[in-house]
């Protein structure tokens, strides 16, 4: 399978190269973005570089795919969107994504995990995607139900930042669910 970029009306979602490390390495080392993702904010170029290595690897095989996102009216890179545990044979996956605080509360995270959820179902032919959060996200969980996943409950011990474990709150979408529109909530990841 090759990589295929994505877009939507405000967004480009790209393969992520070398060429973004910096703005990567930017977006990673903010502790406000890193607070609620399961690492601890990055210190080096040379850690982004690896976790861009990483999205090659994941996608050759087959375990993950992960997209830059590219505010289209600046050409910026404003951050990634994707799936992790991607497991083509058992029809399944988990979201995940990061935003540059410049870009919260405009609707991009939900712009780009809309596409993406589309490609998943429609293109992937996914049965099922899930997403986990700290208990403290609300921004993110509260996205989550805006785009159709139900709570399924809290895994403890689930993540591990700051040099302990947190428990994590399990959401899931499955391609037969039928979502109802949702009253709009302001997006702050």
């Amino acid at each position: 399978m090759n990589f295929q970029s994505l877009s939507t009306n405000r967004l480009d979602l790209i393969r992520v190269t070398e060429s973004h490390v910096n703005d990567f390495y930017t977006i990673l080392s903010d502790s406000r973005v890193t607070q609620y993702y399961g690492i601890d904010p990055l210190t080096s170029l040379e850690e982004a570089s690896q976790i861009i290595h990483s999205f090659d690897q994941t996608f050759s095989m087959k375990r993950g795919i992960r997209w830059g996102m590219i505010d289209r009216s600046t050409g910026r890179f404003i951050g990634t969107v994707g799936l992790n545990n991607w497991s083509p044979y058992a029809k399944k996956a988990e979201l995940g994504f990061e935003l540059h605080p410049d870009f919260w509360r405009r609707g991009y995270v939900s712009e780009a995990v809309q596409e993406v959820i589309r490609f998943s179902f429609e293109e992937l032919a996914l049965h099922r995607l899930g997403a986990v959060t700290f208990l403290e996200n609300e921004a993110s969980y509260r996205l989550l139900e805006k785009l159709g996943f139900t709570f399924e409950g809290v895994l403890r011990g689930y993540l591990y930042q700051g040099e302990r474990s947190h428990d994590a709150r399990m959401y899931g979408r499955l391609r037969t669910d039928v979502i109802t529109p949702q009253v709009k909530i302001e997006e702050t990841v």
